[in-house]
């Protein structure tokens, strides 16, 4: 696996693109018998399962961008991987679930399940110790069957659930209302925060900017909320919406086509990569600081150049994060300016202009 690589590629990039859950897994499934076997893979980070057992055909299934990409250029492009649950066809002998960060995700992606599986399937599932909550050995419970788990490995462990349970429908997506918005929201599984507002887009919200933009950016956009309120508030803007979740990308366009007509744009990226150079008067970003489990500022860091590059002159952009995640300083250094423009006790809202 030491020519797997991971996407977006990063000079000098210390990460690598598979982990011990992976060796696992991969070590498991040499004492199977695969051939002629349908095998479903899912949320294979960087297509460490894919490439390994793409002779097989299998399908694969990711919510993300960056690892449906990651899985193409490791299989050669052989494997393409499908980014909607409801695409999944007819029994499967083999499933393999590298365990998600999101419980509610997992259990959406457990209850579709249920309808390709028969009493011959073998659902087994790889996950780093550290990040399985007991709450994922209910879900397989509930949904699945019976479960084993194997031996630890360099602090990894399958799981394996004995396929005893019949067909369940998805609690996902969630209709909920938000405050100050006539409307519903369409939010899916794989959304943070996919059951309330949380703190910080509450705060953003109340900071929306009024002006003379003609297109603005919500930039990791997940349900759309806040390119929603933009729109609100600056109604003969267009809005593009863009985030590395198809989830997010549904949920977005879902919600926004309930309070508009058709009008905007959707884009399911890696940040806002290849955008038109001096498209763009205003974006807003509130960016992740984790891809998956990996913890770090490297996503706002590109989101934050992706924006220079799409910004017109004079064009602006406003971001929210926590305070002490630096972000004034790293605009500062991108853009040559940063101002602080509203706090409360956790968070920074930050406006920088292209010069």
């Amino acid at each position: 696996m030491e020519n797997l690589v991971r996407y977006p590629y990063r000079k000098n990039d210390l990460l690598q693109a598979w982990d011990s859950a992976d060796e696992l897994m991969l070590q498991h499934l040499e004492k199977e018998n695969l051939t002629d076997k349908k095998i479903l893979i899912i949320n294979d980070h960087f297509g460490a399962l894919s490439s390994r057992l793409k002779e097989y055909n299998p399908t694969v299934f990711t919510d993300s961008y960056v690892s449906s990409q990651g899985i193409k250029i490791n299989t050669n492009d052989t494997v393409k991987p499908i980014h909607s649950l409801k695409d999944l066809k007819g029994i499967y002998h083999y499933v393999l679930i590298k365990i998600p960060k999101g419980l509610a995700f997992f259990e959406d992606i457990l209850c579709h399940l249920t309808h390709h599986l028969d009493k011959n399937s073998e659902v087994i599932c790889a996950g780093m110790l550290k990040h399985l909550p007991p709450s994922s050995f209910n879900l397989l419970q509930t949904y699945i069957g019976a479960t084993t788990t194997s031996l630890a490995y360099k602090k990894a462990r399958l799981i394996f659930a004995k396929c005893e349970k019949g067909p369940a429908d998805s609690p996902y997506p969630l209709k909920i209302i938000l405050d100050g918005f006539e409307k519903e929201f369409t939010n899916h599984s794989n959304l943070f925060s996919r059951e309330k507002l949380d703190i910080g887009s509450r705060f953003f919200l109340e900071n929306i900017p009024r002006g003379n933009f003609s297109t603005i950016l919500d930039l990791g956009c997940a349900n759309g909320v806040i390119g929603i309120k933009a729109k609100i508030l600056n109604p003969s803007a267009s809005i593009i919406f863009s985030d590395e979740s198809a989830m997010a990308i549904e949920s977005a366009r879902l919600n926004y086509n309930k309070h508009y007509q058709n009008d905007a744009e959707f884009h399911w990226i890696n940040c806002f990569e290849n955008g038109k150079k001096d498209s763009v008067d205003l974006v807003l970003c509130n960016p992740p600081f984790h891809q998956s489990t990996t913890v770090g500022d490297f996503i706002a860091w590109q989101m934050f150049t992706d924006s220079k590059n799409v910004l017109k002159k004079g064009g602006l952009i406003r971001v929210i994060g926590n305070s002490h995640l630096g972000y004034q300083q790293k605009l500062n250094k991108i853009f040559g300016n940063s101002k602080v423009v509203a706090t409360n006790k956790k968070f920074m809202i930050i406006d920088a202009f292209q010069s």
